[in-house]
């Protein structure tokens, strides 16, 4: 999934500018034009009709509340004045009814100025909220950088969808970092939703990122991630907030044949190679991060061999947990053997199109999957030593 690209600058009629580049959407003028128009001749026509052209002409007052909730102050200030010139007109050419068109342009006038301020200050408030969403957008995403993600040893594409469609981060996360030691991979899942679960996802991915370059061992890496996971809930408890816990999963690729596997209560990799659907890692499972006071055994690393050509396949419980209107949990490892044989590109996106068609309603989770393919050029050659040790 890549970086969207930057939309361009709507015309100036279809739009409020609001300064830096943020334009809000508004109707044509023309579309406008044409509609006030419209309504002012069926409005006359039905008054000149039925005889009462004074109470009918008066509804065209409410024209410009109607311009002010959807057009921009310019387009609301048109339509004010068409409205003001059709129904004072008339008062200037007749004197039948005097008083009634009087006050019906009084009306008018009045309706019409507080129609353009109502206009300018909806336009305002409106920029000003685009412009907060726009800074929350872009502070979200340093947070969670875009996919793909290339490295000299791996390239890591995906797919992430937070389950609250405001946002562009949940309490999924991911990251990549290409350190001295090779490449580490991360995936995990916050515990709980909403704005607490992205304290703990930031506290983490930036853990991830200063130990990733730090620590030469997988094992000393997570360690570093359950010490911010620890401190984090030190802080919540401070702030009377409930602690949390975050499934990982950290990988190591470097050019070596076995690429290095830490699994923290997460669902584990799967491999895609030659046809096949292996779990990678099953059995290995360590505790979540935040929870290894609870356990006596250290984390260990797990080797699993990692050929080219092959793709590893990273999740959250958001696909794995998704249920069908029957109560069903998707089948992941049944649905890869489906595409088994597709790209790499596309494996993501069409299991996340397949889980959508599977639970046929709303998303119900933070949801985000990776595929790890590996640069087959990086690859070192094992050594006689090593082959005669593996015979």
């Amino acid at each position: 999934m890549s970086r969207p690209s930057r939309a361009a600058p709507a015309p100036a009629e279809d739009g409020a500018d609001q300064g830096d580049g943020i334009s809000i959407r508004t109707p044509p003028t023309r579309v406008v034009a044409l509609v006030t128009v419209a309504a002012t001749v069926v409005t006359v026509v039905l008054g000149a009709v039925t005889g009462t052209a004074v109470l009918l002409i008066g509804l065209l007052v409410f024209l410009p509340a109607f311009a002010s909730a959807l057009c921009t102050p310019r387009q609301t200030t048109l339509v004010s004045a068409w409205v003001s010139i059709v129904v004072i007109v008339p008062v200037a050419l007749s004197t039948e009814q005097l008083a009634d068109r009087v006050t019906l342009a009084l009306f008018a006038l009045g309706f019409g100025a507080l129609a353009v301020y109502g206009s300018w200050l909806r336009i305002t408030r409106e920029g000003t909220l685009v412009r907060l969403r726009s800074t929350a957008a872009a502070m979200q995403r340093q947070i969670l950088r875009p996919l793909p993600l290339l490295t000299d040893d791996v390239l890591v594409d995906g797919v992430y969808e937070p389950v609250q469609q405001d946002k562009l981060v949940g309490g999924d996360i991911y990251d990549v970092a290409a350190t001295p030691w090779g490449t580490r991979v991360l995936i995990g899942d916050v515990q709980g939703k909403g704005l607490p679960a992205i304290g703990m996802a930031i506290d983490v991915v930036g853990a991830f990122r200063e130990a990733a370059h730090r620590e030469p061992t997988v094992t000393a890496l997570v360690d570093s991630l359950e010490a911010a996971v620890v401190r984090h809930n030190g802080y919540a408890e401070q702030r009377g907030e409930p602690e949390r816990f975050v499934t990982a999963v950290v990988l190591g690729v470097d050019t070596g044949a076995e690429t290095q596997l830490v699994t923290c209560g997460h669902i584990p990799p799967y491999l895609l190679h030659d046809g096949t659907v292996t779990a990678v890692g099953a059995g290995t499972e360590h505790a979540p991060l935040g929870l290894a006071d609870l356990v006596d055994e250290p984390r260990t690393v797990s080797w699993f061999p990692f050929p080219a050509g092959a793709t590893l396949l990273l999740c959250t419980d958001g696909l794995t947990e998704a249920r069908s209107p029957a109560g069903a949990f998707y089948p992941l490892e049944t649905r890869l053997a489906w595409h088994v044989d597709i790209t790499a590109g596309r494996l993501t996106h069409a299991l996340v199109d397949d889980v959508h068609a599977f639970t046929e309603g709303p998303q119900q989770d933070d949801l985000a999957v990776l595929t790890v393919r590996r640069s087959p050029h990086r690859m070192r050659s094992p050594s006689v030593g090593e082959v005669s040790a593996a015979g």
